[in-house]
């Protein structure tokens, strides 16, 4: 072999690095490893400063371990630098990434390596982290005179292979020196299993596993606490310092106990099954809760593992020191399996009342379950199983709440407690949709501890605190629907209940929620019969009103009516407001008053306007409930029966358009509910009344109306007759007297004659032909000779008013009539392409009583010096249009009458009950029964047009 050829200048870093990567892979010692990378890092690279740390994770500071120092003196080089919070080098411990700084010399974060830059005139430095994937284990610091922190690519490159080797060196190390130091936990345990095997009597148990603790763990001292559910506290059961703390020791147990509401958060933390442990300037807890669990335990130090058994605390197991201390990761795995070993034994100290217990908690059910099956009284049930529940549960009250959506709120259904408590009288204010919500959704009961800390159940906690409960556990009685009905247990004292204990109440809920629906069911059916013959028994009493012939009659069938509507609804006092439509005062008429208590002023009259309660029955459609508090002094005036605590009001209404006739009032007490089917039914019942009520006045009232006209008809058809009598007698004594020689009074004499058989002979025909009913005929007229004589008719009246009337578009010459000084013009006819001969067929008689009807009420209406106008106008469909019109005032609710033409509601005043709107009604209606038309508008220059159609003549 020849000699080996010196490496090339190029070649040396590579063979520099290979030789120290060699060397940190096959060294063990640790300053060795940091020596050796200083002597690579110096040979290899050119920097006046170079230093290596390592990390201290727990005391979170730097530990120098040496490096090259300008002056040679490398002491300052070997010093623990504590890390503060926003430096330089804190920096890149926490992001693990390199950092550069252009001069060290001005980096304020830098601090006392500021100093020393300044010292040796250090400028561009670099900090490279030293890791092992993303555990940090150190940094490098090296800096030179130059300005600026730029490092060449194959330099970088090289330096970062030999940190990574270095950093994955110094991980290896750890990692061994943590084995070797770290506590075999496998004999301790076994050996203390073999313990707990051996021994019968649990406190010898808890005491072998606190000495066994105490030895692998060596803590200042090793504790049980035990969790007492009642009074929610824990006290100390065991400890290595005394050999047995009985409970019933209230001095150690004061000494040596905690309670749940000290330390909330170091209590629930137990409660789902995580360690608690408290070192040097460490903690799983919050800042605030660990200074007062130390505080209450008087340690600096604290390791806690839970003790649990089926998912209920029974208390925990505590190894403590008076000095900081950092708990490594064997002391924690022993502790915790210690007390899962505890949680393990524990049971079997009461493992003889567990089992009586569960036969109990069977009979418990069961008996439930017997008591819905066998039908027996519901309310000895309920009792029955609520004095087993507050004896099984420790428990001061039982309820059964049950949801009145009506008064949006829970009502105490069924409530048992002491004897030396009081019952509740409250209600419940409804669930926030969280807690219904939760209720609905879940599968056990829900336990509250602690009212005054649990935000559940929120809006109830005033009252139960105002009345000394201070934990609850609360069922939904029907699983996975809005909780309607709720049972609830109560404690005056904070406590806790086990698993098994809410599971059993759970159960007891589920059978409690079939009672009461079966309760429900039963007491609707027998609500429903009782309604239902109720509202027969109520109907047939209206029915029998109808055929009532006097009024005491018919008083007394309404105030049997009124009865049963109180048996439908159970109340005491029911009465009724009564009046008639146009009444200003409603008349009181009693039905039920039951107690004295609910007495009413039944002789005074109350206003209809100004009476509060009759006007909120009357704005609303169905009823309005008020509370007596909320009733004015006006009306308490006369309702003012002291027990009354609200009142029910339902207006007797049998349409919209038609005015109600009465309201009908319920008073009961302030607690009292009335069910849907109850407060539906008698919405019937008033209904059927108010029906009644109207259909007896409609009949009275058309009875006195067809009386009326019955005698009108009477006194106007004799009085014809008489007039008719009287006149043929008259025609024959002038017959008999002969006809005058005289020719001028020869020819008045017959004119007279012929007019006088010609009003003779109408009358005959209105005797025989129209009775009792009209007669229509069928005759010819032409327009202009019935306009004449309908104004005519009207001269007198147009003259006393100094109005002017003129007549349009006949075709008819034009022609003034001046009327002596009077004022009064008949307007001749205008021309028009309609001829003069425009003639009209029917009955001719009625036609000219009609027009003469509407110009007597347009003269009326019309000031004086006014004008009325008559437009003729003829009509493609064989009709003529007579429009009248006048400057007169005429008021809206008559012009709206006339338009609808028939009255909505018979026994309201109208306008159209009484003349003149009542003799036009009657021409509207003739005229078209004759074939023609009659409306009533109003122009927008405010004149009233009175629009008749007339038949032409073919």
């Amino acid at each position: 072999m020849g000699q080996p050829q010196r490496p090339i200048a190029a070649e040396q870093p590579i063979i520099a690095l290979g030789r120290v990567l060699q060397t940190i892979r096959e060294e063990d010692n640790v300053d060795v490893l940091i020596d050796t990378t200083i002597s690579y890092i110096r040979e290899q690279f050119d920097y006046n400063l170079i230093w290596i740390a390592l990390y201290d994770l727990p005391k979170h500071t730097l530990i120098g371990k040496g490096g090259v120092a300008p002056d040679g003196d490398s002491k300052f080089l070997r010093k623990q630098v504590a890390l503060n919070p926003g430096g330089l080098l804190e920096q890149v411990v926490i992001e693990q990434r390199p950092l550069g700084v252009a001069d060290l010399r001005l980096e304020p974060r830098a601090a006392e390596w500021q100093e020393i830059g300044k010292k040796f005139n250090i400028q561009g430095t670099i900090v490279l982290p030293i890791r092992y994937r993303d555990r940090f284990l150190g940094l490098l610091l090296f800096g030179s005179e130059r300005w600026g922190y730029l490092l060449p690519g194959d330099a970088k490159a090289r330096l970062l292979m030999v940190l990574g080797e270095l950093g994955a060196a110094l991980y290896q190390k750890e990692v061994n020196l943590q084995q070797q130091q770290t506590k075999h936990l496998d004999q301790p345990i076994l050996h203390l299993l073999e313990n707990l095997r051996t021994l019968n009597n649990l406190d010898q148990k808890l005491k072998s596993v606190v000495q066994t603790t105490h030895q692998f763990v060596s803590p200042s001292r090793t504790n049980i606490y035990w969790f007492e559910r009642q009074g929610r506290y824990f006290w100390c059961r065991m400890s290595n310092q005394l050999a047995n703390i009985n409970r019933q020791d209230s001095k150690q147990q004061i000494a040596a106990g905690m309670t749940v509401q000290d330390l909330s958060e170091f209590y629930y933390a137990l409660s789902v099954n995580q360690i608690v442990w408290i070192g040097d300037e460490r903690s799983s807890l919050k800042s605030h809760f660990t200074a007062k669990v130390l505080q209450r335990l008087q340690v600096r130090s604290l390791l806690a593992a839970p003790i649990l058994w089926q998912k209920e605390l029974l208390g925990f197991l505590a190894v403590e020191a008076n000095e900081p201390r950092i708990w490594t990761e064997g002391d924690k795995n022993f502790v915790q399996s210690a007390a899962g070993l505890i949680s393990l034994v524990a049971p079997t100290e009461t493992m003889d009342t567990t089992i009586k217990q569960i036969q109990d908690d069977a009979q418990l059910t069961s008996q439930v379950a017997q008591a819905i099956y066998n039908e027996d009284d519901l309310q000895v049930t309920l009792r029955n199983c609520a004095t087993k529940v507050l004896t099984r549960f420790a428990a001061t009250r039982f309820f059964l709440l049950q949801y009145n959506p009506n008064l949006h709120s829970y009502q105490i259904i069924f409530q048992s407690q002491p004897q030396n408590r009081r019952p509740l009288t409250f209600t419940f204010n409804a669930l926030k949709d969280m807690d219904e919500q939760m209720l609905k959704s879940g599968t056990t009961a829900v336990e509250v501890q602690n009212i005054e800390e649990d935000l559940r159940f929120f809006n109830w906690r005033p009252l139960l605190l105002e009345h000394g409960t201070r934990s609850l556990l609360v069922c939904n009685c029907t699983q996975g629907h809005i909780p309607s009905a709720l049972l609830v247990i109560a404690h005056e004292t904070n406590r806790s209940w086990a698993s098994l204990e809410k599971e059993l109440l759970w159960a007891v809920s589920q059978q409690i929620g079939v009672i009461i629906r079966q309760w429900q069911l039963q007491s609707d059916t027998e609500q429903q019969q009782q309604i239902l013959s109720s509202m027969q028994q109520c109907v047939r009493i209206l029915q029998k009103a109808q055929s009532a012939t006097t009024e005491s009659e018919t008083k007394h069938l309404e105030h049997t009516a009124i009865e049963q509507i109180a048996t439908v609804l159970n109340s005491p006092l029911v009465m009724l407001l009564s009046w008639l439509p146009g009444d200003n005062f409603a008349e009181i008429i009693p039905g039920v008053i039951q107690d004295n208590r609910f007495g009413v002023v039944a002789d005074q009259q109350i206003p209809i306007q100004t009476e509060a309660i009759i006007q909120w029955a009357l704005s609303k459609d169905d009823y309005v409930c008020v509370y007596a508090d909320d009733l004015p002094p006006e009306t308490r005036k006369w309702l003012n029966g002291q027990g009354i605590g609200q009142v029910l009001a339902i207006a007797l209404r049998t349409a919209a358009d038609y005015a109600p006739t009465g309201v009908l009032l319920v008073a009961d007490r302030r607690e009292r509910h009335w069910t849907p089917q109850s407060l539906n039914a008698t919405e019937t019942l008033v209904t059927q009344l108010a029906w009644s009520r109207r259909q007896q006045q409609i009949t009275k009232l058309l009875e006195s109306t067809n009386q009326e006209l019955r005698q009108l008809n009477w006194y106007k058809h004799r009085r014809l007759e008489e007039i008719q009598r009287t006149a043929t007698q008259l025609l024959s004594q002038i017959e008999d007297v002969g006809i005058p020689t005289n020719e001028l009074t020869q020819t008045r004499y017959k004119l007279l004659l012929r007019q006088l058989d010609h009003t003779t002979a109408a009358m005959t025909a209105l005797v025989k032909l129209e009775q009792w009913q009209l007669h229509q005929s069928s005759e010819t007229m032409p327009i202009a000779t019935l306009l004449k004589r309908s104004l005519e008719r009207v001269d007198n009246l147009l003259k006393q008013r100094k109005l002017w009337a003129g007549v349009h578009g006949l075709g008819q010459s034009a022609t003034d009539t001046d009327s002596g000084n009077s004022g009064i013009f008949l307007k001749g006819l205008q021309p028009s392409s309609y001829p003069s001969s425009l003639a009209i067929a029917g009955d001719i008689v009625k036609f000219e009583l009609v027009l003469y009807e509407l110009l007597v009420v347009a003269c009326n209406r019309s000031q004086s010096g006014g004008r009325i106008d008559i437009w003729c106008r003829r009509l493609e469909e064989g009709l003529l249009e007579l429009s009248i019109t006048d400057n007169g005032v005429i008021e809206p609710h008559l012009l709206a009458a006339l338009q609808n033409q028939t009255p909505k509601d018979i026994l309201v005043t109208s306008y159209l009950n009484q003349p003149p709107a009542l003799h036009l009604l009657i021409c509207q209606q003739l005229m078209q029964q004759l074939g023609g038309e009659l409306h009533f508008y109003q122009l927008p220059d405010h004149r009233v047009v009175s629009r008749l159609l007339l038949p032409l003549a073919v």
